[in-house]
């Protein structure tokens, strides 16, 4: 008897996803409530789990293929994981014929043969272009998957096998002269993506102001601290939590710069929801950090460790991403110098933040060499002012010069 597994619940205003990888295929056992499928939606992706143990059947729609909630998608039939032996040992028979091999060559043979199927497109084609065997390497994403970040670190391991680039001009020949081409079709998110942030720039009256930053004292701060800061709460001290809780209390004096637009009137908040952008496998997401302004800068910490964690795993929610007030966005961390970032509609500005970098400043009439920061703060002009904004970023930069300010809230 075959069991129907369906498009669960999505989130709310959510009817579709794309699938994304099968985590199953048919004559695999699969036990209740584990994922069998990851489907892509317009914010996060989703694991389909199986409603009852037994062995996995045909798949009645493939990769990239939308699907609708309530949707069929595939079926799981009745049995345990016995039954799904038969077909690993029809793959292995061939083996058996060969007269030279052995139960100890058979082994290894086993998981390189399957581990492709497990493999996502995108991790799939990072295999070909690194040209790595991905049965040897440990995955780290969830349930011990691939991810993209697993394959470019064992590419970039791989001069351990230099020998090997001998016979390298020999095949070299065979693909000299070729021009070749590969049409990806763009994931839900990504095209998401494009569509919001195409309906910001139409929408909004969008301007950029910057300033930079002196990081000496939090950097001094930081190095001081992040031993005692880790064995206390257990996480990391970066400087995020800085420039989270310095934007919190600028938001606070600057309420335009937290407010949104909708139809004539104006919605101010008083609590900021600060979304930050972290990296999942499939790309940036943006959690939102709720309520900031009574969080701790530990408090701060802990919760976008705990974000990248569950990025990386893909065990964000839904409603984790929605609601945010303002954005802040850390280009520094891919080596950014300078930017314009984006508004994220409905909200009216984003903060974004680049990499430290030694320069010649100016302090007490002396040229002198120190840490500094670029800060680009994108509104919608429609609502905030030119002096609002930078009034805005002069408060964030005084509170990250003088973190003091932070404990004192000044």
């Amino acid at each position: 008897m075959a069991t129907e597994v369906l498009v669960p619940t999505l989130g709310e205003s959510i009817t579709e996803a794309t699938v994304g990888e099968w985590l199953k295929q048919p004559g695999d056992p699969v036990a209740v409530d584990e994922a069998i499928a990851s489907l892509e939606t317009d914010k996060v992706s989703v694991e389909v789990p199986s409603p009852v143990a037994g062995v996995m059947g045909q798949h009645a729609v493939k990769v990239g293929d939308t699907v609708e909630v309530g949707a069929m998608i595939a079926t799981i039939e009745s049995g345990d994981g016995a039954a799904a032996a038969p077909a690993p040992a029809a793959a292995a028979a061939p083996a058996q014929a060969n007269p030279a091999a052995t139960a100890g060559e058979q082994a290894p043979a086993e998981p390189k043969g399957d581990a492709p199927a497990a493999l996502s497109p995108s991790v799939r084609r990072a295999v070909l272009e690194h040209g790595v065997d991905p049965a040897t390497i440990k995955g780290t994403g969830r349930d011990g998957r691939l991810t993209k970040e697993d394959v470019a670190a064992a590419a970039s391991s791989k001069p351990a096998a230099a020998p090997a680039p001998a016979a390298a001009p020999a095949a070299a020949p065979a693909s000299s002269g070729g021009r070749n081409e590969e049409r990806v079709k763009m994931t839900r998110l990504r095209q998401t993506i494009a569509k919001r942030l195409k309906e910001a720039q139409n929408t909004a009256a969008m301007l950029t102001t910057f300033n930079d930053v002196d990081m000496t004292a939090v950097i001094e701060a930081r190095a001081k601290y992040k031993d005692l800061f880790e064995k206390k709460h257990g996480v990391r001290l970066g400087f995020m939590g800085f420039f989270v809780k310095a934007a919190t209390m600028a938001l606070k004096d600057i309420p335009s710069v937290n407010a949104s637009i909708e139809g004539d009137e104006i919605v101010y908040h008083d609590y900021a929801d600060i979304s930050v952008a972290v990296s999942a496998p499939n790309g940036l997401v943006v959690p939102v950090i709720r309520d900031a302004q009574d969080l701790s800068v530990a408090g701060i910490e802990k919760t976008i460790g705990d974000f990248g964690k569950r990025a990386k795993d893909g065990t964000l929610k839904m409603d984790e991403m929605k609601g945010g007030t303002f954005t802040i966005s850390n280009g520094g961390v891919f080596g950014s110098l300078m930017s314009t970032p984006i508004i994220n509609p409905p909200q009216s500005a984003v903060l974004g933040l680049h990499r430290i970098e030694d320069r010649p400043v100016v302090r007490d009439g002396q040229v002198v060499v120190r840490p500094m920061m670029y800060l680009a703060l994108s509104y919608d002009h429609r609502l905030i002012d030119g002096r609002e904004a930078v009034t805005f970023l002069v408060a964030l930069k005084n509170a990250i010069e003088d973190p003091t300010r932070i404990l004192i809230d000044l």
